[in-house]
């Protein structure tokens, strides 16, 4: 028989090439084995095969590889950073997903998102983006049927848990909440009060559990000029759980009442915006559930996965206070974090804290803890550290006073005459103390909310049992509620304002001063500013650099529940050069949080990512050896030069 054609030949090659059955030509048939990678052992399937996408043939050459050894230190290099997300994502393409015989490539549009999110973090340690996470190499589209790496940790969370049938919409159920529980009751809510609250993650925690925030505003996901930011944050130790569950309850409340036309609480959310973080150490959490309530330690699951307690790795800014309070004329407010702090081991969910107080300019804020019952106030840290207990005021003692009673004066137990209830040790001390005056630590959140920004922040003691039984809650949240609503409400005491030139531009990071209180705070970019104050006479000063400083006198009534309006136009200083204020330009450090420093001012080059740049004379980054050492091969595919 005579050879075909070419133009038949060529038409039966198209159409076999068109068959389902030849397939297999570009997605042939593998075998499926167990997957035995430890650092993949959370992945979102069981079974890959070989060779991989990298061509790795074995489990011998796969935990060999640079690739590999790279998935494994990657949360140290980054810091916490984009874990595990990155790891999941590589594991995708070191160990690829095998289903029925084929295998299945992760989605392009996560590893594109991925990338735009950590690649700040690779640029920080002058590290190149991995090669074998280039999104149009190893990855492919939705219409190709990819699937999503990172589903594992979504855990389902994106379905709905319908309520019990016949129950309203508003309906609180008051129960401990899982993780999963917890962000769907989070998302579901925002989903009902779409219009005045909004869901966003600040960050993941150790173990890559989402540290999921509520807001409530008017208009959600934006700052509105003069609207003052208020954040709660419960379960910063794990084990303490009254207050996640209460900012669960309070998030239900808001948008239940709002929608109900509560005229209280829709005049708060038009005029504030909230922000609740119910659980800021969930990994810890899930240590102390497993144990129950009723069955939990004193100390099981308070710190998180690193074993850190989360309220002690702040940077002792407190200390740095005390120095500069000893030098006339030096600023003891906005103190930036110093560089040796870096050093040491920093959580993700603290690093995630700090970023998130640089990003939003709070004035106001609590956290929620468990195991006794008061309010403390700053400073936690006592003036001399070998003093374990002394009072230890900050200049704004007379607010902070204000702030806790604002919580404690309408709160039923607190108030409680009986000394021989739960906190009836403080009862004398109208259930509020001193920090430092009730035991003394370094590392507080609430001390450095103070000193390293404009924010104020109190610490709530909920009640002596840490982990109470799930039929205590309703009582927890009838004794907290209006304490919470009034607590927040307290945000619009004192003045607030706009600073701007004499052509209405705003002015960004003017400092505000008030006479008699060493504690400058200072404008958002929008040039707006809240200065919490107690009731009576104060003079008030706005400066910038090259402006003149203006000076009013404000005279707050007892009585007066709203803040007063102060705004400043500052006047140009005259022809020369510019006079900068005494103290206010700070060239410490900048920090790797991502951003500018706490008064969004240049800074001096941040020594540690100076030592992470390239030498004049070629030296590889400081990681470098790090992988030479552990590998026979060079990973010169990491280096950016």
């Amino acid at each position: 028989m005579p050879p075909p054609p070419p133009l038949l030949l060529l038409t039966v090659l198209v159409f076999a090439a068109a068959r389902p059955g030849c397939e297999f030509e570009r997605n042939p048939a593998v075998t499926c084995v167990d997957l035995q990678l430890r650092t993949c052992s959370d992945a979102a399937y069981n079974h890959t095969t070989f060779p991989t996408l990298l061509q790795h043939r074995s489990w011998e050459v796969v935990e060999a590889s640079s690739e590999y050894i790279l998935l494994s230190v990657l949360h140290q290099l980054l810091e916490g950073q984009c874990n595990p997300d990155l790891r999941l994502l590589g594991c995708a393409v070191l160990a690829p997903r095998c289903e029925g015989g084929r295998v299945r490539r992760p989605c392009r549009h996560i590893c594109e998102g991925l990338r735009e999110a950590c690649q700040p973090a690779f640029d920080a340690i002058d590290m190149a983006w991995p090669y074998f996470l280039d999104c149009h190499r190893y990855f492919t589209s939705e219409d190709e049927g990819c699937y999503d790496p990172l589903e594992k940790l979504r855990g389902g969370l994106e379905a709905d848990e319908a309520l019990p049938s016949g129950l309203p919409p508003t309906f609180i159920r008051f129960s401990h909440h899982s993780y999963a529980q917890m962000v769907r009751v989070l998302r579901r809510t925002a989903s009902r009060c779409a219009h005045v609250a909004r869901t966003y993650s600040i960050g993941r925690s150790f173990d890559g559990r989402e540290l999921l925030v509520i807001e409530f505003s008017s208009r959600p996901g934006q700052h509105e000029l003069m609207e003052p930011e208020v954040k709660l944050i419960g379960n910063i130790h794990g084990n303490e759980v009254a207050g996640r569950e209460m900012l669960i309850y309070l998030a239900q409340y808001l948008c239940s009442e709002y929608l109900l036309g509560n005229p209280r609480i829709q005049r708060l959310l038009n005029t504030t915006r909230i922000h609740l973080l119910p659980s800021m150490n969930p990994d810890g959490y899930e240590v102390a559930a497993a144990e129950g309530a009723g069955y939990n330690g004193w100390t099981s699951g308070r710190q998180n996965a690193q074993n850190l307690d989360l309220n002690r790795n702040f940077p002792d800014l407190t200390s740095e206070f005390y120095r500069l309070a000893e030098t006339r004329g030096a600023r003891s407010d906005h103190i930036p974090i110093p560089q040796h702090y870096w050093w040491g081991k920093v959580a993700p969910e603290t690093k995630a804290i700090m970023k998130w107080m640089q990003t939003i300019p709070f004035v106001l804020s609590a956290s929620l803890h468990g195991g006794d019952l008061v309010v403390s106030y700053p400073f936690d840290f006592s003036k001399h550290p070998q003093e374990e207990k002394m009072f230890s005021p900050t200049p704004d003692e007379k607010m902070f006073k204000l702030l806790s009673r604002a919580y404690a004066d309408v709160h039923p137990m607190m108030m409680d005459r009986s000394e021989n209830r739960c906190g009836g040790n403080f009862l004398k001390r109208g259930s509020i103390i001193n920090g430092a005056d009730w035991y003394s630590f370094t590392g507080g959140m609430s001390d450095f909310n103070y000193l390293h920004t404009n924010c104020f922040e109190i610490t709530v003691e909920l009640g002596c049992v840490k982990f109470p039984p799930e039929e205590a809650l309703y009582t927890l949240w009838q004794h907290n509620k209006e304490s919470l609503l009034n607590f927040v409400e307290t945000v619009h005491r004192g003045i607030k304002g706009v600073v701007m030139d004499k052509f209405g531009k705003p002015v960004k990071n003017a400092r505000i001063l008030v006479k008699g209180i060493r504690h400058d705070i200072t404008t958002a970019p929008d040039g707006d500013y809240w200065r919490l104050l107690p009731p009576g006479t104060h003079i008030v000063i706005a400066q910038a650099p090259g402006y003149t400083r203006v000076i009013k006198k404000v005279i707050l009534p007892a009585r007066m529940k709203r803040a007063g309006r102060v705004d400043f136009i500052l006047q140009p200083l005259g022809v020369g050069p510019r006079n900068s204020l005494h103290g206010l330009r700070r060239t410490g450090p900048h920090d790797p949080l991502g951003g500018a420093s706490s008064l969004g001012e240049a800074t001096e080059p941040d020594p540690l990512r100076a030592r992470r740049q390239p030498s004049a004379d070629g030296s590889k980054p400081w990681w470098w050896s790090y992988f030479t050492s552990l590998s026979t091969h060079r990973p010169r595919w990491l280096l950016k030069y």
